[in-house]
This record gives C-alpha cells, sequence and structure tokens, in this order.
C-alpha cells in the first residue's frame, strides 16, 4: 500500500482512539501494529517483539524504578510537610509566603521524585489547607500547588529526561544537569509571580504577621538534611561522572530506605508492601507507554516521516528559529490533550531529526521540551495536575483549580523564552561535565 495513503489510515485510527478516550499505549499499539501490517503484513508484525525488546533492554531505563523508589520512600517518610514549614518559615514576612512556600517545596520535592503529579500530591495534601486555613484564596493555593508540581519535569531525576534521552540517544546525565539551571529560574520566576499577583490582589492572600527567628528557621531544617544531602551525593556522583543515572538511582534508593528507617523511622512491613507496589504501578505504566511508543517509532522510520518532514521544512524557507516556534506552539497544543511521557514519545522521533538538521543540539532540545511539558500538566481539558488536586481538596471546585493553574503558563512561556533564546545559558552547566 503506498505510504501516503497508510499515514492517513493511521493518523484517522489515531485521532478516533485519542477522541474516544482509549488509553495513549493502545491507541499508539493500534495504530502501530495496523500500519505496519498494511506495510509489510505479517512478516512485519513478526519484527515487533525485537522491536519492542530492543528498545527495552536498555540500561538507562532502569533508572526509573529507581528513582521511583527513591520518590516514593520520601513521600512516606512524610517530608512534603516538613518542606512546606522549612520554605513558608524561611519566607517569612514576604507577601504570599504560603504560597511561595509550596513553589520551593515542590522545587525541592522535585528533586526527590521524578514526576509532576508525586509532587503535586505530596505538597498539596499538606500546604493547600494550611493556605485556606490562613485565608489564601483557593484559587492562589490550589493553582500555584498544581503548576509549581511541574516542577518535577525539569528538576532531576526528571522521568521525561530518562524518557528523551532514550529515544534520541542523548546523555540522560547531561539532561539531569541541564535541567538545573532552568529549574531554579522557574522556581524563582513562580515565586517572583505570587508576589506580584498578591501585591496586586492583597485579598487573596492577607499577610499572617507572624515573625519567625533565625533560630526558628534553621530549627525547620533539622529533619530536611538528611534528604536534602541524598539529593546532592546523587547529583554531585552523575556532574563528576562517578555515577552514571542508573547508578545514582540507585545509590539514591538505598540511601532513601536507609533515611526512611533509621532517621524517619517511617518504614515497617506495611510500609515496605506500598512502596514497592506503587513504584511498580507507575513503572509499569511508563515502560508499558515506552513499549508501544518503541513500535510507533518504528512505523514512523518505515513511513519516512522525520525525514519528510526535514526535507519540507528546509525546503519551505522555514528559518531555523521559526521551525523552533512553531514547534513550541504544536508542544504546547498537544499538550492540552495527551499527557506529558506520551507527547515526547509521539513527537521526539519526527522533530528530532529536522532540530538537529537545523543545527540545534538534541540536549537543548530536550530541556526546552520538559519545559513545555511543564504545561501539558496544567493546561486542560487533560492536565493531571489539576485532577490530582481535586483528588485530594474536593472541596475547591475544579474552575478555581484551573483558574488558579492557567497564569502559571504565562510564566512558564517566558522561562521557555528564556532559555531558547539564551541557548548557551542551558548548556553551561552540562558543558563542564566531565
Amino acid at each position: 500500500m503506498e505510504h501516503s495513503l497508510v499515514t492517513i489510515i493511521c493518523v484517522v485510527v489515531l485521532v478516533v482512539l485519542l477522541l474516544i478516550g482509549c488509553p495513549i499505549f493502545v491507541s499508539l499499539g493500534i495504530t502501530s501494529i495496523l500500519g505496519i501490517f498494511l506495510l509489510e503484513g505479517f512478516l512485519g508484525l513478526s519484527r515487533v517483539p525485537a522491536s519492542i525488546f530492543t528498545h527495552i533492554d536498555n540500561f538507562v531505563l532502569l533508572a526509573v524504578p529507581l528513582f521511583l523508589l527513591m520518590g516514593q520512600t520520601l513521600f512516606i517518610s512524610g517530608i512534603g510537610s516538613d518542606l512546606f514549614i522549612a520554605g513558608s518559615k524561611w519566607l517569612a514576612g514576604l507577601k504570599g509566603q504560603l504560597a511561595m512556600g509550596s513553589v520551593i517545596a515542590c522545587a525541592v520535592f522535585g528533586a526527590m521524585s521524578g514526576i509532576s503529579v508525586v509532587g503535586a500530591a505530596t505538597i498539596g495534601a499538606f500546604a493547600i489547607p494550611e493556605m485556606v486555613k490562613a485565608k489564601y484564596h483557593p484559587r492562589l493555593a490550589a493553582g500555584t500547588v498544581a503548576a509549581a508540581g511541574a516542577l518535577s519535569i525539569l528538576i532531576p531525576p526528571s522521568i521525561i529526561f530518562i524518557i528523551y534521552g532514550g529515544i534520541a540517544d542523548v546523555s540522560v546525565a547531561k539532561l539531569f544537569i541541564g535541567g538545573i539551571v532552568p529549574g531554579i529560574v522557574l522556581a524563582l520566576l513562580m515565586c517572583a509571580f505570587v508576589w506580584l499577583w498578591v501585591k496586586k490582589y492583597p485579598w487573596i492572600a492577607p499577610e499572617t504577621g507572624v515573625r519567625v527567628s533565625f533560630k526558628e528557621r534553621v530549627y525547620s531544617l533539622k529533619r530536611l538534611w538528611p534528604a536534602l544531602i541524598l539529593i546532592f551525593l546523587c547529583l554531585i556522583t552523575i556532574y563528576i561522572g562517578v555515577c552514571t543515572p542508573t547508578e545514582a538511582g540507585a545509590l539514591g534508593a538505598f540511601g532513601a530506605i536507609v533515611v526512611g528507617i533509621f532517621f524517619y523511622h517511617s518504614l515497617n512491613y506495611e510500609a515496605f508492601r506500598k512502596l514497592f507496589a506503587d513504584t511498580a504501578r507507575v513503572t509499569g505504566a511508563v515502560l508499558i507507554i515506552v513499549c508501544f511508543g518503541s513500535v510507533f517509532s518504528s512505523l514512523l522510520a518505515m513511513l519516512r516521516l522525520p525525514d519528510k518532514l526535514a526535507e519540507f521544512a528546509i525546503s519551505s524557507g522555514l528559518s531555523r528559529w521559526g521551525f523552533i516556534v512553531l514547534i513550541n506552539l504544536i508542544l504546547i497544543v498537544l499538550g492540552m490533550f495527551v499527557d506529558a511521557a506520551s507527547a515526547v514519545i509521539i513527537t521526539t522521533p519526527i522533530v528530532l531529526p529536522t532540530i538537529i538538521g537545523f543545527g540545534f543540539d538534541p540536549l537543548w532540545y530536550g530541556i526546552i521540551l520538559a519545559i513545555n511539558m511543564e504545561m501539558a500538566v496544567i493546561t486542560p481539558p487533560v492536565g493531571l495536575n489539576l485532577y490530582v488536586i481535586k483528588s485530594i481538596c474536593p472541596e475547591i471546585s475544579l474552575e478555581d483549580i484551573i483558574r488558579g493553574a492557567v497564569p502559571f503558563v504565562i510564566v512558564e512561556c517566558i522561562c521557555l523564552a528564556i532559555f531558547v533564546i539564551f541557548e548557551d545559558l542551558t548548556l553551561w552547566l552540562p558543558g563542564h561535565m566531565r
């Protein structure tokens, strides 16, 4: 069958499956198998298992369950409330201190979990009721945590970076280190936005009037230092080249269990059962999307769609920066309808050859892609963080959550523009790795 006809059939099938609510991995799987069958018949289908095994037999992907185990272990320890308390105490005296404390807490917890919904749920479960109790408007409280929870996508150990690195054959270690500066910048921009929001509308975040001494601020870090040291060790071993991300994940998972047992005293038999069950469940969800994404990539290669896109972009006279703007707009729209991991798996095999063809660094593009995916989890109708916040705070309307979170898309667009324009700023820290 003609490639153009197969392409049209596959696009229609994929769109229909997504519109009727099929899971992403099912939609990708059915579309890919149908397309391969139309192109090569049963002979092509016989090669599908080998394709899946080749992509999944990747040492880098072993980092997924290890970093998830680390994050889940620290989640059980109750560190989320400690992070929020410490953040709000250190920011005491500033307008909207509790909301900004939530941003800082989400940023730090992002360096433990790697998944945005976990960060939003962990910090939100404690922070949002505390903000509501302090007379903060629910829109500010819920929206801030929903948006800040997405920092886990950009701040290492991001699961999105692991997935992208495996697909694009880019160093996950450099992606991790490359995400640090943009992650810090975005967290600071979010805090600045909260301050401006509260300054303009003081009634949404009344001042608490509570004075906090320097001694109280230092004391608030007492329960945090083991986890903070663990994060630092994981990142510094990657940066100096002592450990690969997978080895750092093993170090982090083991360290988190030790900290949970001997410092937080939060791990018992039941906790271990829940810990490993949750880790296995999330790992399975991530890897099954990766499996069917690999089949989808094989179909794209057979249809030569990446090559055709590169040829079209170059022959159309579109400038390299014009192409980047176009791709970012497409990613923002796509993120409204599919989850972040699926968007990365679907778009990377198509877009990356053209990105490289225009002379952009695939490492830089991976970080830009992660900033885009931060918007995906807070933009309706499929923004996962919005529904996570609704599930943990059912008394807050979904409308308030959305209206509180969507303004942060502007903040993320500003951050995106900064790192698109100043490409060297993105690559500076990875460029100093050993």
